[in-house]
């Protein structure tokens, strides 16, 4: 445990303010809400706007290493921000994993380990169905693996995915193999009402916390995505707008904030539908984001 901590203390304190104990940050795609990748610049503009925030952000998630460039280009502008990325590996695919990894272990030859926050392998692969939870355990130690034959044993390597699959006892093989484990909840999806919203997040949550802690007690679990859209569909009693993604981020996103390490949906998606995003086309909050 000791040794745990001697490298998990200073690395949370590299990207935190000594009042803050968790990463709180925000998901952050490889491509513009025009579909293109982007540019390093594009990057370092993201990272200036979230630090510019009321929560001065300095955490991201991203989805994948190879694709659109994500770590070439994130990595360089991460560091001169003194920003910390929870990296993605794309686990389905076998060429799409061979590419991610070895982007990875080329941004790390390149930049080291500094800016890593930890390791996700694959998001929401379970939910889809796209693989096994055993082969979803393999990949998963075979990227703790090549990190530690890189000098880099102390990076957490976890998964992402939906509350449903890791309440699943089918799935306990990948829970075993997780340094952490990264909870995605959408009460909007479940068609929850946006006052039931926070209660729906937290019982979710605790769902996740549940089943993790009966197959490997100690893990964390990160709360890796949620949010509440601003345009967009109704689903059941769930119905999209400003007014209620305000008051979903005042209830569920600050208290997330305060209690656990947490990265919200999204930061820019305007030109989807629904729409997550937080920012208008012109980068600035469509509401209130102060706690």
């Amino acid at each position: 445990m000791l040794s745990f901590l001697t490298v998990l203390v200073p690395l949370i304190l590299s990207f935190t303010t000594p009042s803050a104990a968790y990463w709180k940050g925000f998901n952050l795609p490889a491509n513009l809400p025009s579909g293109a990748c982007k540019t390093r610049e594009d990057w370092a503009h993201d990272f200036s706007v979230l630090k510019s925030l009321p929560g001065q952000f300095t955490s991201a998630r991203l989805f994948a290493s190879s694709d659109c460039g994500t770590l070439a280009n994130a990595v360089p502008a991460a560091l001169a921000a003194n920003a910390g990325l929870l990296v993605g590996v794309w686990a389905t695919d076998n060429a799409h994993y061979e590419a991610e990894k070895a982007a990875l272990l080329q941004a790390i030859q390149q930049h080291g380990t500094q800016w890593i926050i930890a390791v996700s392998v694959g998001s929401e692969d379970l939910y889809r169905g796209d693989t096994s939870a055993a082969n979803l355990a393999s990949q998963i130690r075979e990227v703790k693996s090549l990190l530690c034959e890189r000098g880099a044993c102390g990076i957490e390597v976890g998964h992402v995915d939906t509350w449903t699959a890791w309440v699943d006892p089918k799935n306990e093989d990948v829970i075993r193999a997780c340094d952490f484990v990264g909870h995605d909840g959408y009460p909007y999806w479940e068609g929850a009402s946006v006052e039931q919203g926070l209660d729906a997040f937290r019982t979710n949550l605790e769902k996740t916390r549940n089943a993790v802690g009966r197959v490997k007690p100690g893990t964390w679990v990160w709360v890796t995505e949620t949010g509440w859209p601003v345009t967009g569909a109704s689903v059941g009693l769930a119905s999209s707008s400003i007014a209620n993604a305000q008051a979903y981020w005042k209830s569920a996103a600050c208290e997330s904030f305060r209690n656990a390490h947490t990265f919200w949906y999204t930061t820019q998606d305007y030109a989807s539908s629904p729409s997550f995003g937080v920012l208008g086309a012109d980068f600035k909050p469509l509401y209130d984001l102060s706690c």
